[in-house]
């Protein structure tokens, strides 16, 4: 990992966030920052730019001297959303029930069984 100079001289925590900050706590906790400033600064560190390679769940940011794991920057970012609740499980798919269309479909919206198809057309 390469680090950047840390000497910052009078120049914005939002220019060299990793200068001032060694976790997403510091940047959640530093009160001269916006939400909004906040989030720019999480959200930059979340980026793929700084996956570490063959471990997407951690982040090397240019300039700390550690990496830090994405789940605690995403779990940051969730907190300036006052979002506690855990991300949405992924992967599985949901099968949503199709609204009744057809004529002859029951009270809570199945198709009308296929024998009493074939005798409405006798």
């Amino acid at each position: 990992m390469t680090n950047a100079n840390a000497t910052t001289g009078g120049l914005n925590p939002l220019f060299h966030p990793a200068a001032y900050y060694a976790s997403p706590g510091a940047v959640l906790g530093d009160r001269s920052l916006s939400t909004p400033e906040k989030r720019i600064i999480l959200s930059s560190w979340a980026s793929d730019m700084y996956a570490v390679e063959s471990h997407p769940a951690l982040r090397e940011i240019p300039g700390m001297d550690h990496t830090i794991r994405l789940a605690d920057i995403l779990a940051a970012l969730r907190k300036l959303d006052d979002d506690d609740d855990p991300p949405p499980r992924g992967g599985a798919s949901m099968r949503l029930r199709r609204p009744a269309f057809d004529a002859g479909a029951d009270d809570e919206g199945r198709p009308p069984d296929r024998r009493t198809l074939i005798d409405r057309s006798a």
